[in-house]
């Protein structure tokens, strides 16, 4: 019985989640102490994003030593003592594993750039054109090409994230040695497994020339390429000496793509967080958002549902805006926050919720680009000032799209810092922690937090919600009705994602309500969810 399968996975992003030292960054020993918190939440795996020692160009997401701890966040020693603790209370941890490319500060990367043998090729290196160009016309994730000019090596390097992130070359038979290295090394401490960052983009086919594009020019020779299938099953043989799990994220996956990527028989992943759910509310990019319209974000989870055999469920992470003001309201925020939680923990897979998500976190009430941190944020705003875009209409873009949305302190209590630390955070919290934290939703019965422990109680005591079989009802405009059925139990969940009432043809007996109601009628308050018993039939 594959244990992640029951289980409520929680995304902890370290810098932001608990200070033990008054540094202003978060820390292990911050976790260690939290751990209580998670499990009173039924948390049965906690992600962690990178800990492991970086220049923090991208917040830990650039690596310069995969086996070891970067000193702000602890020690080995921190990590042994998290994964014992952790352990003692039911909870597994997963690292995060970032290895398509590693920091220019890595000493893969410091000797590759001086030909030192066996690292000469570890990178994707190329000589400028003769007249000084650019060895390809890709585009990067970040909103820049992906070439850097290197004057020790006098080559360029590829880079799809970062200029400092520099792409590994799996061509190389040595890399591959160094990322089971790496496998090894945590999987021995105890780690339960991974979450794999961008994983299907290891493989690149060749350095030619994209098709051109309005993002991504070149993305036909490394998005999920038999080369990186290839690179996976050999992972996985690793990884199944100790039983370990693996999630990917997976960029730009079909139900056909990622069922290559996961599927039982492939040997491969076990499961990938795609995205289609959360590009339901932009233009063609990221960074051009519009409202969000339910009936097309319902029709994304339902075709998801059906066309995978397991989904990573989430609405949350360190890369994308709050949930609430996105797929909620604000106006309603303590109703929506409520049924963001009911549809997060009763559709078919293994649910992921972020730090804070638990309490109805929202996005940052920043002022202006000098508080944002961010590094994807300001090279967006860098690009949009090439294109003269006004000031004001770029911040309106970064605001709504940053990155840093979610990556504000946790908010513990209505103290000074909102519990995250004694010293300066290392970036600002949210404003409104005086009536949006853990401490005062403790003590309400009727809070977001609350809701969560609720429903996380009902997913374990009812298999049906773990393991049943999902069939979609009804999909409007407004109204989300779908079933779980496993053998003789059959649940009904109805979701109204407005701010009118609806009224659905399910009946039931009442299980839930966020809106505390004895019985149901088939009539839905603004923003309701509700769970409901089906008679037998």
């Amino acid at each position: 019985m594959e244990w992640w399968k029951d289980a409520l996975v929680y995304q902890i992003y370290p810098r932001s989640f608990q200070d033990s030292n008054g540094d202003g960054i978060g820390d292990i020993p911050g976790i260690t102490s939290r751990l209580d918190h998670l499990q009173e939440l039924g948390v049965g795996a906690i992600w962690l994003s990178p800990v492991y020692p970086s220049p923090n160009d991208d917040n830990g997401y650039d690596i310069s030593d995969y086996k070891d701890i970067a000193p702000e966040y602890g020690t080995l020693e921190d990590m042994d003592r998290l994964i014992l603790e952790a352990r003692r209370r039911g909870i597994r941890i997963l690292m995060d594993l970032v290895v398509n490319h590693t920091s220019t500060r890595h000493e893969w990367f410091e000797k590759s750039r001086r030909r030192i043998a066996p690292y000469t090729d570890y990178y994707h290196w190329a000589p400028a054109g003769p007249d000084g160009s650019k060895p390809n016309n890709w585009t990067g994730f970040f909103g820049e090409d992906c070439w850097q000019w290197d004057d020790v090596r006098e080559e360029y390097f590829l880079h799809l994230f970062a200029r400092t992130q520099a792409d590994l070359n799996y061509r190389c038979p040595q890399v591959l040695d160094e990322v089971e290295q790496v496998l090894r090394f945590w999987l021995d401490r105890g780690v339960a497994g991974f979450r794999c960052d961008v994983i299907n983009l290891l493989w690149k086919d060749s350095l030619a020339d994209g098709k051109e594009r309005l993002a991504l020019t070149g993305m036909e020779h490394y998005l999920s390429l038999e080369g990186t299938h290839d690179i996976l099953r050999r992972f996985r043989k690793v990884l199944d000496r100790y039983k370990a799990f693996t999630v990917g994220e997976a960029v730009f996956v079909t139900p056909d793509m990622a069922r290559d990527l996961c599927g039982p028989e492939r040997g491969e992943l076990d499961m990938v967080f795609s995205f289609e759910h959360m590009e339901c509310d932009q233009y063609l990019i990221k960074w051009l958002k519009r409202d969000l319209r339910p009936k097309k974000f319902f029709k994304c989870l339902i075709k998801w549902q059906e066309e995978l055999p397991w989904n990573a469920i989430y609405l949350e992470n360190h890369d994308q805006p709050r949930s609430i003001p996105r797929f909620g309201s604000e106006g309603y925020w303590r109703e929506s926050g409520k049924l963001l939680a009911t549809l997060l923990l009763t559709l078919r897979g293994t649910p992921f919720l972020y730090q804070g998500q638990e309490i109805g976190m929202v996005d940052f009430d920043f002022d202006g680009l000098d508080q944002i941190d961010d590094v994807e944020s300001r090279n967006v705003d860098r690009v949009l000032k090439g294109l003269h875009v006004p000031e004001a209409l770029r911040w309106r873009i970064i605001a709504r799209t940053s990155r840093d949305n979610a990556r504000t302190p946790m908010q513990w209590d209505d103290g000074p810092n909102a519990g995250f630390t004694t010293g300066r955070p290392w970036l600002g919290v949210n404003r409104n922690f005086h009536f949006v934290n853990l401490a005062d939703q403790e003590n309400d019965p009727d809070s977001i937090w609350n809701w969560y422990k609720d429903l996380s109680a009902l997913r374990r005591e009812r298999e049906a919600l773990r393991r049943g079989d999902f069939l979609w009802l009804e999909c409007t405009d407004r109204v989300f009705v779908y079933r779980r059925r496993l053998g003789e139990e059959s649940l009904t969940i109805a979701l109204d994602l407005s701010d009118r009432p609806a009224r659905v043809g399910s009946r039931g007996k009442l299980l839930r309500s966020n809106y505390r109601r004895d019985g149901f009628d088939g009539r839905l308050a603004p923003w309701e969810a509700v769970i409901l018993e089906d008679e037998a039939t």
